[in-house]
């Protein structure tokens, strides 16, 4: 706890892309939820375009639930 997911486009990123993603997250993750770095944890979830609208963006967009509202909206 806490766990992020990130769903992207297929990418490839470098070591040190992956690197530095990771600790921009992580820092940000830790000192919003006041957790240890050991307790966050990362996914990477590449999606190809013509499936990510029945992948992501209906089931964890538009048909979110009511009281799990998005952090951030996208304007697509």
């Amino acid at each position: 706890m806490p766990h992020v997911e990130i769903s992207h486009f297929p990418a490839e990123l470098s070591d040190d892309a992956r690197r530095r993603l990771e600790a921009d997250i992580v820092a940000a993750v830790t000192r919003e939820f006041r957790v240890p770095e050991g307790a966050v944890s990362i996914g990477l979830a590449a999606v190809e375009p013509d499936r990510w609208q029945e992948r992501v963006y209906r089931p964890l967009i538009t048909e979110r639930p009511t009281g799990d509202p998005l952090l951030r909206t996208p304007n697509y």
